[in-house]
């Protein structure tokens, strides 16, 4: 059955403004958290929560404590997506920012090895539990309020707002380590470690503000609320099980392959083989950060203009391309060559990342969304970025050469690139100046090429190439 324009949902610059900038200060603060959590374990985590290890096996150590929050985002995609799916996307995302910000809190107080012995690993592990369910909500969630508002043609520009507040989010959790990581070798594991978790309660005050205050998704009120559903995870499973398996394949760089650029990258850095400073490398990687937040909105709008899938191919080999003298130049220098490989690697990583949120909530249809797009970016944090900086300092150790890492990050590329080219895209009725397959028409303009089927309360399928 066809809607009416006059009961499509209803898009606008303004209700998508204000949901993009929502949706900028809760992932921003919520990047932070998980950032400031990576940062220190690559740092400080190590000697502090697992000091009977030797220097690299406490780094594994702590990386392994970190993937734990990984693996447990699937779960939370199910148990926020539920609520999103159900309920709505506002309530769901209050709730993830109040459990993120808390747990990430209380990381800044826990008591080391020092104080409780092993018992501070475990109050580590459950609190990064916590984080890894919250996570799991929020960007999916977050990621639907910015492009369920959007008019048909702007969506990936929309969308990405939720994905500014990622390299925001690095840019302040590398900002603040940078400055106390220059307070002397000994004030991080002498407690400055705690500064940047303890922080985040101010940040909990304003994004709970900010989110509290935006509308809820027009599609979620039109296609989704008050109509009779299964069980929304059944429903995914039933349903959508072919493109969350996409999904999970398109993200092995834009998850994954970032945090072997950042994560790992801040571990092989300061190891005593290649010799870096801790503050020069936190340094380069907020310079790289602030290139990333300031060219995401315009590579977002370029997926508009272009094709958002063209887009993200271009991220894909260009991210691979450009991480070998990254990896190179950190051994042999000179400093300002790493401060421009960090930077280039993380713009060409932004096209992968800066259109992906769009391109992976548009391989849905409004039903079970949530919890799909939060199932599919689940389970693909926790393969690729939940494992890939173990499996590298484990490919590093039994190898002894940083070629490894490069190989494992352009294979993870190239799965990339074949899900992309298979990956469908979901058009929503749009009544912003042009409706239905009008608006699909607009957007195959701007793309070039590419065709629709189906109108109506499914909407439309976009079966496209690299476009």
């Amino acid at each position: 059955m066809s809607h009416t324009s006059a009961t499509r949902p209803q898009f606008s610059h303004a209700r998508a403004r204000r949901a993009g900038f929502a949706a900028f200060v809760g992932t921003a603060i919520e990047w932070y958290d998980f950032y400031i959590y990576a940062t220190a374990a690559a740092l400080v985590f190590g000697p502090i929560f697992f000091p009977e290890a030797d220097r690299l096996a406490g780094i594994a150590a702590a990386f392994a404590t970190y993937a734990v929050g990984f693996l447990v985002r699937p779960l939370g995609g199910i148990i926020f997506g539920h609520i999103g799916d159900k309920f709505g996307r506002r309530p769901s995302l209050v709730i993830t920012l109040l459990v993120m910000g808390l747990s990430t809190v209380f990381v800044g107080l826990l008591p080391t090895y020092e104080n409780i012995g092993s018992w501070a690993a475990v109050l580590l592990v459950v609190l990064r539990v916590l984080q890894g369910l919250a996570v799991g909500g929020e960007w999916g969630g977050a990621v639907l309020m910015a492009v369920e508002h959007s008019p048909e043609k702007y969506k990936t520009f929309y969308g990405g707002f939720a994905q500014l507040g990622n390299p925001a989010g690095a840019l302040g959790a590398t900002l603040i380590f940078g400055i106390l990581s220059a307070q002397g070798e000994t004030f991080l594991v002498d407690g400055g470690w705690r500064i940047p978790f303890l922080l985040s309660v101010v940040l909990i005050a304003v994004g709970f503000w900010v989110r509290y205050r935006v509308e809820e998704s027009p599609v979620f009120e039109d296609k989704v609320e008050g109509k009779e559903q299964s069980v929304p995870i059944k429903y995914a499973l039933r349903n959508n099980w072919k493109p969350i398996l996409i999904g999970i394949g398109l993200l092995p760089i834009s998850t994954g392959g970032y945090y072997l650029a950042t994560t790992f990258a801040t571990a092989y850095g300061t190891d005593p083989s290649v010799g870096l400073n801790e503050t020069l490398i936190l340094n380069a990687m907020s310079v790289a950060a602030f290139c990333e937040l300031v060219t995401c909105l315009g590579i977002a709008w370029l997926g508009d203009k272009w094709g958002r899938k063209r887009v993200m191919a271009i991220g894909l080999i260009g991210s691979v391309v450009f991480v070998v003298p990254q990896f190179l130049l950190m051994s042999t220098g000179p400093e300002w060559l790493i401060f421009v490989a960090f930077a280039v690697v993380r713009v060409a990583m932004n096209f992968t990342y800066a259109p992906v949120a769009t391109i992976l909530s548009q391989l849905f249809k409004p039903q079970a969304r949530y919890t799909s797009i939060s199932l599919s970016y689940g389970l693909a944090a926790a393969i690729w970025a939940g494992l890939s900086p173990l499996a590298a300092t484990l490919l590093w150790d039994a190898t002894g050469t940083v070629w490894s890492v490069i190989g494992l990050f352009a294979a993870m590329g190239a799965l990339g690139l074949v899900c992309l080219a298979i990956a469908p895209q979901h058009v929503d009725d749009d009544v912003y100046g042009e409706q239905g397959a009008a608006g699909a028409a607009g957007l195959d303009g701007a793309a070039g090429g590419g065709g629709a089927e189906g109108t109506g309360t499914e909407g439309m399928w976009k079966k496209e190439s690299f476009k």
